[in-house]
């Protein structure tokens, strides 16, 4: 199928710039893009959307996008939990017991957080973490290192290939609030860190030189709005919280409902620490959440309408029912990814999974490009492939299920 797409719509290219009314393509007034990028993205648009024979306005193409360091320099989920804490909106769990925020919490973490954030309010208060330096310091130790702050596990089972359990204990840890007082708290802490100079810092609890700034990539606006006005339906898919995501996501013309978040059970109109269900696992602590193959799991369940049950958790069987494009940066958008019939965009932040894969380029449909902002210099060694593992322990593999071998960083080619 990419190549039947791509000689379509390079030969599109090759015939001239589209006439004034014609397909919108990306603006070249927004540099950025390689040569290359730009190129087989304009060939994409014309070659998938609305312009080609193919296309079916009552089945669009689904282009499917990660949300944080894809279209968001840095991360929301972080930035949200930053604010969080320097205004002390986190509550004292019921009976101060931490397990029930996230019971993969190890005896070692819910101690720690007992001896520094128990003294401070009563259950189901805020504490005051702007101001209570180690309650702030447990909490941020534990979110953002995944250990104690004497350096122990903080979770039993830290990742799997549908969890990341610092990310999920976010979006535990807002539960009680209802999703428009989330929505509230993303957008405060958006507006912090998009009016923020690059590269500006700020102190959290007694850590200092923790990023306080981002910026939504003007490109990958501008890539959004070609696609949606060539009748793609655009998705975002994201290991932060949804009703985090949702904000932000208005910014670039994605509405609430075409965002695919951490999701967790409401009740009475507010959040719960309880993960929605995903391939057939029932909603509970172990329930997939938009992480690696739980991206895929709920893009299979929200947006393709497969039937609930263990095979979300697969490549759906028809072609026609996954993404035609894909957008990432990670090795936890690898599943997703894979899955895109048409192009697929790494964003390269030199994460080994997804470079390899880039790299390897099974069926010419992986497309690298430079990080728009502060992007990595080039690597002096070739990517692990042959030995690396993914996050269940094994072997990398392509979309073939064949192994990868180690493969050279050729990203960093000049940009425009």
């Amino acid at each position: 199928m990419l190549k039947a797409i791509a000689a379509a719509g390079l030969g599109l290219l090759a015939a001239g710039t589209p006439p004034p009314g014609g397909p919108r393509l990306l603006d070249p007034a927004i540099r950025g893009w390689t040569p290359e990028a730009r190129e087989r993205l304009d060939a994409f648009i014309l070659a998938a959307g609305r312009t080609a024979a193919s296309y079916d306005p009552t089945r669009p193409p689904v282009a499917a996008f990660d949300w944080d360091n894809t279209v968001f320099k840095h991360d929301m989920g972080d930035a949200t939990m930053y604010w969080l804490l320097r205004h002390g909106k986190i509550r004292q769990p019921a009976g101060r017991d931490w397990a029930k925020t996230n019971p993969h919490l190890t005896p070692a973490a819910r101690q720690a957080l007992n001896a520094a954030c128990d003294a401070l309010a009563d259950p189901g208060q805020p504490l005051p973490t702007a101001t209570a330096t180690a309650c702030a310091d447990t909490i941020f130790a534990v979110y953002d290192g995944g250990r104690t702050p004497g350096g122990e596990p903080a979770f039993d089972r830290p990742q799997t290939r549908t969890q990341h359990q610092a990310y999920a204990w976010l979006a535990q840890l807002l539960a009680g609030y209802t999703p428009a007082e989330i929505r509230d708290f993303a957008r405060a802490a958006y507006q912090q860190h998009g009016a923020a100079p690059i590269s500006a810092t700020q102190t959290v609890g007694s850590h200092r030189g923790v990023t306080a700034w981002g910026r939504i990539y003007p490109q990958m606006k501008d890539l959004i709005g070609a696609l949606r006005a060539n009748g793609f339906a655009i998705w975002v898919v994201s290991a932060s919280p949804q009703h985090v995501i949702e904000p932000v996501a208005d910014l670039v013309g994605i509405p609430a409902e075409r965002v695919i978040g951490i999701r967790t059970v409401l009740a009475d109109g507010r959040a719960t620490a309880t993960l929605q269900g995903c391939g057939g696992i029932p909603a509970g602590p172990d329930a997939p959440m938009t992480f690696d193959r739980g991206k895929r799991c709920w893009l299979n369940k929200v947006v393709f309408g497969m039937p609930d049950g263990p095979a979300q958790l697969d490549p759906h069987p028809d072609p026609r029912m996954r993404p035609v494009f894909a957008a990432g940066d990670s090795d936890t958008d690898i599943a997703f990814m894979q899955d895109a019939t048409g192009l697929k965009l790494a964003i390269d932040r030199q994460k080994t999974q997804l470079m390899c894969n880039a790299y390897r380029n099974v069926g010419g449909n992986w497309l690298v490009q430079p990080m728009f902002l502060q992007p990595l210099p080039p690597r002096a060694k070739a990517y692990p492939c042959s030995t690396a593992a993914d996050h269940a322990g094994e072997p990398l593999r392509d979309e073939t299920g064949l192994p990868i071998p180690d493969q050279a960083d050729r990203a960093h080619m000049p940009g425009e």
